[in-house]
């Protein structure tokens, strides 16, 4: 007990010295002298555990240390701080005293005794042990894949920018494995149970911009052969039999490469690595970088042609974030470091917005989907934004504003929350905004030529060139005169109930509703109902209300979200019977019965509703012209 207490007295008076305060901003002086390594032993993938190894130039004195907080592409303070465990510093084979800042959990305080020179950092990085979603953490390994992101393992000195220290990574992987990813191996070790990668020494932020995916079951594509900039498709899957890719979504996939770089006329990678887990057993993820994506997905997405037609539009999107977002970001999303400086969303319509609504259009100029199939989607955004009933509280521009809190904005009353909106309405946004060059220009001019503007220098060059809204409005200004900032600033800022819909109406066609579901719309249907556009709510395949319209007719019966539907009409809930009583209620004049359970109690609503099922669609508007079947034309 009395050791044990000098113990606690030594501790207590080492940690008192440290420092304790804000962030440390990035020193832009120069760089950081040194270069540290950091080891991960991927090996433990089936016990979903990253052992790390790192050390760290330094110097006596104090020492702030950061965990990256803010990272790129997921625009949110998200960092995994909570999945590092086990920590441990030492210097000179000596235990180290550390504290965490009071006011900032990824900040770590140290005090360096003198003539220590490197510290040494071991810690284990625990990778979730089910795919349960948001809010257990990330499921990245199982007994055949092991999917690494550098920011999960690796701690860096505050006070330098992210791009003024240098490190020297590598990986071990089990016996047999193979790997991808946007760095250059170095060195390969083998023998054993283990072989170690090792990477050419690289700065911070590209390192954290090029993720490591890894497994037993691997196959990669070669989607621009004889290129001067190779890109490839890199796959890791469950099994031999899901990575089957047939030979027509390989053109498809080389088709988008083509497609991509003719639009914008210039590439902003040495080479890329499309990097594509396919599980059941990983949690689902997909996140851009300069050199490379990083799509996590099921395990049938490319054997499945409904699952692949539904997820067609992850591909493009991501791959067109090397453009958008990662060459191109808005001025205050690019920041020093990880830390020191909050990223800023209020341009997220268009670093996601515009992205998404490219997406859309590539998937169809590649082939992943039909010109039919694209319009199905867009009926499909349309109504889902022509119905997000908070649009009268809250602006398109706010939800970008808020976008770090929404993105784990609760699944009840979404409508009325409204989420990251950006994405979707963003596709209404660019579409307006590419038939609106079009018909001022009569359709010598279009977001193609905006592509190029923007984006379309420094070919091969991947330092990032960041934009403000003027600049946005410059570049469309010289693609097309207009004023641009007003048109942008009545979208971003109104607070009209319905969706931004006129680039559908320019474009050649109208939002309608029929009872009968588009083939796009039964391929991502799932095994609830979606009776939002009709009596005005969301069920799972169980019966549980997951969204209802904010004063829809469900809404006005006093149906909430989290209640369990039990009957419809007298009998035993199923989705076939729910909706069959929602489709014969059609000229109906009594209510639509539900029998519900809210918090272990019984009772019966009556929803006012007569209008029978609605499917969105779009139907083509004779005399106008048909800019959204020219959208799509794959470009020559």
């Amino acid at each position: 007990m009395k050791s044990f207490s000098l113990v606690g007295v030594f501790f207590a008076a080492s940690v008192a010295a440290l420092w304790s305060g804000p962030a440390v901003a990035a020193d832009s002086a120069g760089p950081y002298p040194g270069t540290l390594t950091v080891k991960v032993d991927m090996t433990q993938a089936a016990r979903k555990l990253y052992l790390v190894h790192e050390t760290v130039p330094v110097k006596p004195g104090a020492l702030t240390l950061y965990y990256p907080k803010w990272l790129p592409g997921y625009h949110s303070p998200s960092g995994p701080i909570l999945d590092v465990a086990g920590l441990v510093f030492k210097a000179d084979g000596k235990r180290l005293p550390w504290r965490r800042d009071l006011a900032d959990m990824y900040a770590i305080h140290l005090t360096i005794p003198a003539g220590v020179s490197t510290l040494n950092i071991a810690f284990d990085v625990l990778s979730a042990t089910h795919n349960r979603g948001l809010g257990d953490g990330d499921l990245s390994q199982s007994p055949d894949i092991s999917d690494l992101q550098w920011n999960q393992v690796v701690f860096y000195p505050a006070g330098y920018a992210s791009k003024a220290i240098k490190l020297r990574p590598s990986v071990a992987l089990p016996k047999g494995w193979h790997f991808a990813s946007a760095l250059v191996p170095h060195t390969g070790t083998g023998g054993g149970e283990a072989k170690w990668i090792r990477f050419a020494p690289v700065t911070l932020n590209n390192l954290v911009d090029s993720p490591v995916v890894s497994g037993r079951y691997f196959r990669q594509v070669d989607l621009a052969p004889g290129a001067e900039a190779p890109v490839m498709l890199d796959m890791v899957a469950d099994a031999p039999a899901d990575l089957a890719i047939t030979p027509k979504q390989i053109e498809d996939f080389r088709r988008l490469v083509t497609q991509e770089n003719r639009m914008f006329g210039a590439h902003h990678y040495g080479s890329y690595h499309m990097l594509l887990t396919l599980s059941d057993h990983i949690s689902g993820l997909a996140l851009e970088h300069h050199q490379s994506f990083d799509i996590r997905t099921d395990a049938d997405f490319l054997t499945d042609p409904q699952a692949f037609l539904t997820g067609a539009t992850d591909v493009p999107h991501e791959y067109t974030h090397s453009w958008n977002g990662k060459y191109r970001r808005p001025y205050d999303l690019w920041t020093p470091d990880f830390n020191s400086v909050p990223m800023k969303g209020d341009l997220l319509w268009v670093y996601e917005g515009l992205t998404q609504y490219w997406a859309t259009v590539m998937a169809a100029r590649a082939g992943f989907r039909t010109p039919a199939e694209f319009r199905q989607a867009l009926a499909m955004t349309a109504a889902a934004m022509d119905h997000e009933a908070g649009r009268t509280w809250r602006s398109l521009q706010d939800v970008a504003d808020m976008a770090s809190m929404l993105y784990y904005v609760p699944s009840g009353w979404h409508n009325w929350r409204r989420g990251t909106d950006f994405y979707p309405e963003g596709v209404l946004l660019w579409l307006d905004v590419d038939t609106k060059i079009r018909e001022l220009s009569h359709d010598r001019r279009s977001l193609n030529d905006f592509a190029r503007l923007f984006y379309g220098m420094d070919n091969g060059s991947y330092i990032t060139k960041t934009y403000t809204f003027d600049d946005v409005v410059n570049a469309l200004n010289q693609v097309q005169p207009y004023d641009w900032a007003a048109f942008l600033h009545h979208v971003l800022n109104t607070h009209r109930y319905h969706a931004p819909l006129a680039g559908i109406a320019r474009g050649g066609y109208k939002l309608v509703y029929t009872g009968t579901p588009s083939k796009m719309w039964k391929a991502g249907a799932g095994a609830g109902v979606n009776a939002m556009y009709s009596a005005g709510f969301k069920v799972n395949g169980q019966g549980e209300v997951t969204d209802v319209l904010w004063n829809g007719p469900a809404f006005k019966a006093g149906l909430i979200p989290g209640m369990q539907i039990t009957a419809v009409d007298r009998k035993s809930f199923s989705p076939d019977v729910l909706k069959d009583v929602i489709g014969t209620a059609r000229g109906s004049k009594a209510p639509i019965t539900l029998l519900v359970k809210n918090a272990g109690q019984y009772e019966t609503l009556q929803v006012d509703y007569h209008g029978g099922l609605r499917y969105p669609h779009l139907e083509r508007v004779k005399g106008m012209p048909d800019y959204l079947d020219r959208i799509v034309v794959p470009l020559r």
